[in-house]
């Protein structure tokens, strides 16, 4: 196949995977909501450094979530160029 197939299935791929990597994230949402109230976060003033760490980390998952899902999405482009 030449360059000009192969693009058009890398950005079908990618996509895909963008859909099915945002679905994904449909379904953790919930559990980090839980997790945040499990932990009792919304109170900073009666946690103590080691739970505002975990705390703070839980609401860093979905970005890196995000940030991956893209970065694969745009690696499988990219790499069709090169």
């Amino acid at each position: 196949m030449n360059k000009g197939q192969t693009l058009g299935i890398a950005i079908i791929s990618a996509i895909c995977i963008l859909i099915i990597g945002f679905a994904i994230i449909n379904l953790l949402t919930p559990e980090i909501t839980r997790f945040r109230v499990s932990m009792n976060c919304a109170s900073p003033s009666d946690i103590s450094d080691g739970v505002m760490l975990t705390c703070l980390a839980s609401d860093i998952v979905v970005i890196y979530w995000i940030w991956l899902i893209v970065s694969i999405s745009l690696g499988g482009i990219i790499s069709r160029f090169i």
